[in-house]
């Protein structure tokens, strides 16, 4: 087989990922009392489009289940999509196997949830961080593998780097393994970063400096991020775009100043209402949603978010609401999308000062 060799796109210039009608459903095996009954399908990501430009950060927002994981796990190729395009630097990547999947793996990479089960703890700092140069054949000799490591843990924010080469993940605190992580992600020299929470491990004390350090990584090499995370004052500190998700869907996508000033999603609303505001004084408005998640196997007929949204009518009951683009570039899945928008919304409080490089 061939390898394939990535290019820029040629269609539209400048951006890195296109991602088009993003499927992923897992279906369920029938346990031994449900023999003979249809088969269950999880929807966990039921059509999803974005597109990332160079050097532009978006982040995914949404709640626990409702498939932002899942759906940097696809645009990486951790997962096989179930069908829809996934355009990275040129080529459809969503076709790709075995030996051209490979092939670029070099360009993208993953920073885990968890700084504590990413890293293998019988992994020297230096070994965790050099793994990628050795699975992708980087670097031929120790001397350069060695270079590369030092240079990728001091992007990362860890210095003398050279102390640390030879510590072991319980030897470091929690801060300094996500940036271990991170320096792996560094070291094969990316074109694309997905962070799934990379934060909400930490401490709060520290997360300040990880984010700032994403943001001087993004600034230094113009590397694009998906940035994923459940808490929607993260996600407008860190990113350019927001992509409110839904039940495996995108519920809305905007600019971010402008999704979080003037919401036209009902849920957007509701996440906006839940951010707590640092001031004692400060009178909490009741958050308009009600009810749980519903679950991915049994899609609410209708608009998705109708069972627990405050404003619903029966059009929403009953009709899925198409993709409607309230100004350039942001669009909502909701009947009343233009209503919404021209209300408007207040602008929830600035990130916390101690956030600010």
């Amino acid at each position: 087989m061939s390898a394939v060799v990535p290019t820029q796109p040629s269609v539209e210039p400048g951006f890195v990922m296109n991602v088009q009608n993003l499927v992923k459903h897992f279906e369920l095996k029938a346990g031994f009392f449900a023999l003979g009954a249809p088969p269950l399908t999880v929807k966990a990501v039921d059509g999803v489009s974005f597109k990332i430009h160079t050097g532009e950060i978006m982040g995914l927002v949404g709640e626990s289940g409702c498939g932002k994981t899942t759906t940097g796990r696809l645009v990486t190729r951790l997962e096989n999509p179930s069908s829809g395009r996934i355009d990275f630097l040129g080529v459809d990547i969503a076709t790709l196997r075995g030996s051209d999947l490979v092939g670029f793996r070099k360009y993208m990479q993953m920073i885990f949830q968890d700084p504590y089960e990413s890293l293998n703890p019988r992994f020297t700092v230096f070994r965790a961080v050099a793994d990628p140069l050795n699975v992708l054949g980087i670097a031929e000799t120790q001397e350069e593998r060695l270079e590369l490591v030092i240079k990728a843990l001091e992007d990362a924010g860890l210095r003398p780097a050279d102390e640390l080469l030879g510590r072991f993940p319980h030897e470091l605190s929690g801060g300094q393994r996500q940036r271990v992580a991170i320096a792996r992600a560094l070291v094969v020299s990316p074109r694309f970063i997905v962070a799934d929470e990379p934060v909400s491990m930490l401490d709060v004390s520290i997360r300040a400096g990880v984010m700032n350090l994403m943001l001087e990584l993004r600034q230094k090499y113009d590397i694009p991020f998906l940035f994923i995370t459940h808490d929607i004052a993260v996600a407008r500190y860190m990113s350019d775009t927001i992509g409110v998700m839904y039940l495996g869907r995108l519920a809305e996508m905007g600019p971010t100043e402008e999704v979080i000033s003037r919401p036209a999603h009902p849920y957007t609303r509701a996440l906006l209402a839940a951010v707590p505001v640092p001031d004692p004084e400060h009178e909490y408005s009741i958050v308009p949603i009600t009810g749980e998640l519903p679950s991915p196997v049994n899609i609410p007929k209708g608009c998705r978010f109708h069972t627990r949204c405050v404003y619903a009518k029966q059009v929403c009951r009953e009709v899925e609401p198409a993709h409607v683009e309230v100004s350039p570039g942001h669009a909502t899945l909701c009947h009343f999308a233009h209503d919404f928008y021209s209300v408007g919304s207040l602008i929830p409080p600035s990130p916390p000062k101690e956030w600010e490089g």
